[in-house]
């Protein structure tokens, strides 16, 4: 079984970032899940984005990285879009990292260095008509490309955090396909 850390989505640690951590903990996966925001949760985007942006998001991913430097190696990064930032630049630079879980967001592999680590598998989950996840899909498809250890999963609809059950955009049907992928992704470690 995995050693997963979770890193909620700018909105916070809400009941649907901890309803899919403790999906994979049902599955027999440790998952940790870190509260950035100290307890805060935000009804929107904008809201979460305006307590980041005050906080720092410098501060913010500092926070993320020091949870992960007190834990054993060996660990699967996963984020959920802001999540993502922190995930994705742990597994791209952490020695004995064994995979990355990239969901509604992907950054370019260039902000973290020249290429992916080889070896290290890496799934991206976002929707096709999402805003966000559009701005990052053309890096969620060069990583695709450059690696045989990445997939790529676009969703029909056009929702953000369609895997987080607490938000109004919250889609079943799509999040239990995530699960699914991610459940295959992590057994196969």
């Amino acid at each position: 079984m995995a050693d997963v850390l979770l890193y909620h989505h700018i909105q916070g640690l809400t009941d649907g970032v901890q309803a899919l951590a403790d999906e994979l903990r049902t599955a027999g996966h440790t998952v940790h899940t870190p509260d950035l925001f100290d307890g805060r949760t935000f009804d929107s985007i904008e809201e979460g984005f305006g307590f980041a942006r005050d906080t720092g998001f410098d501060v913010l991913r500092e926070r993320g990285a020091a949870v992960a430097s007190e834990l054993e190696g060996g660990l699967v990064y996963a984020g959920l879009s802001f999540g993502v930032t922190i995930a994705q630049a742990l597994a791209q630079t952490t020695p004995g990292a064994r995979g990355a879980l990239l969901l509604h967001s992907c950054l370019p592999v260039s902000e973290f260095g020249s290429a992916w680590p080889e070896g290290v598998p890496v799934q991206i989950h976002g929707m096709e008509g999402d805003e966000f996840f559009d701005e990052d899909l053309p890096a969620a498809r060069e990583l695709a490309d450059s690696t045989p250890a990445a997939e790529l999963f676009v969703y029909p609809g056009d929702q953000h955090l369609f895997t987080d059950s607490s938000l109004p955009a919250y889609d079943a049907e799509a999040c239990a396909l995530v699960l699914d992928r991610v459940q295959q992704f992590l057994t196969a470690l």
